[in-house]
């Protein structure tokens, strides 16, 4: 198969979402939606093959029988997940764990995670990091519920980046729509939850020790080093890359006419946030638009994306 599998997305209702993403041409399931699992191997959200020779398959089972199209990776599990969140209401305060913690205590990979934001509303902040200084006073500050001076608020709009590596206390605030990359994994730990309450009235679990276990102490912010090409009259701008970021590199992709593109790894993920185009790759032609994400495959060496079309790709890190 020589050709980007597209897939058809997984969507997961939250507490905290909302139906902004039927803005992306998505046909909601009812309530409050607050992710598009929208390239997922995951069990708990599984995006199917929609076309070629595998559809019909979820990727986890096209990774497991047919490695030749992920470049026969030595990966157990398809490393990667792109998501789409819609933050109607804001998102629990919370931390996620590294891969030797998580393998430990729950038997799947760690998470570090990354935002390319959609869209934020006016004085639209994150939850970024913390104050304390040692895990003392990090337990301290946490026993006392002394959020408003533990938690890190830091502005965000539209078009920003931000990098969360495990260990990063942080949360999405409400009116912020955030394009999500992350390695492959539902492990979160939260700290606090406003003392919400679900539709039976109950609060959610909170994960005190595991939270105290796996945050980085002292925060320090990550130095990113964001460089932008212009390539014809496109740009494509490196969001992330080893060895800031040792599990995935991601892309921005401003589209304006043709972009010719050669492959750089084992296989690409890419998710259409804008506008309409195609994607052509040995000769054939395939139309793409606001809310498509696709995988190149090993086998496809170099693509044109031609239109006008605002991009968010991603690559897995080289095996070692």
């Amino acid at each position: 198969m020589t050709e980007p599998f597209f897939l058809k997305p997984f969507f997961q209702p939250k507490i905290w979402g909302g139906r902004k993403l039927e803005q992306f041409g998505y046909d909601l399931p009812e309530g409050k939606i607050g992710e598009c699992w929208a390239i997922s191997a995951h069990p708990h959200g599984p995006a199917t093959i929609e076309n070629g020779p595998l559809a019909g398959l979820t990727l986890a089972e096209a990774y497991a029988q047919h490695p030749e199209y992920f470049g026969n990776p030595k990966a157990k599990v398809f490393p990667l997940l792109t998501k789409i969140l819609d933050a109607e209401d804001s998102l629990s305060v919370q931390v996620h764990p590294d891969d030797e913690y998580a393998a430990v205590h729950e038997h799947e990979l760690g998470k570090t995670e990354c935002w390319y934001i959609i869209s934020a509303e006016p004085g639209s902040y994150l939850i970024y990091g913390h104050n304390a200084k040692t895990k003392a006073e990090l337990k301290q500050m946490m026993d006392d519920e002394d959020w408003d001076g533990l938690l890190r608020k830091v502005p965000v709009k539209t078009g920003d980046f931000v990098y969360v590596p495990s260990g990063t206390i942080h949360a999405l605030n409400k009116g912020i729509m955030a394009l999500e990359t992350q390695q492959s994994s539902d492990t979160t730990y939260r700290l606090y939850d406003y003392d919400r309450k679900d539709k039976n009235g109950n609060k959610r679990e909170l994960h005190l020790k595991q939270s105290l276990d796996v945050t980085t102490v002292p925060h320090v912010d990550p130095k990113l080093d964001i460089k932008t090409d212009q390539v014809g009259d496109s740009t494509v701008t490196t969001l992330v890359t080893a060895p800031i970021s040792p599990f995935f590199s991601v892309y921005h992709l401003q589209v304006k006419g043709d972009l010719q593109q050669q492959k750089g790894a084992n296989y690409t993920l890419f998710s259409v946030l804008d506008g309409k185009g195609t994607i052509t790759a040995d000769g054939k032609s395939f139309d793409i638009k606001r809310g498509d994400h696709f995988l190149m495959p090993s086998q496809v060496q170099e693509w044109t994306l031609r239109g006008d079309l605002d991009i968010v790709s991603s690559t897995p890190a080289a095996e070692k």
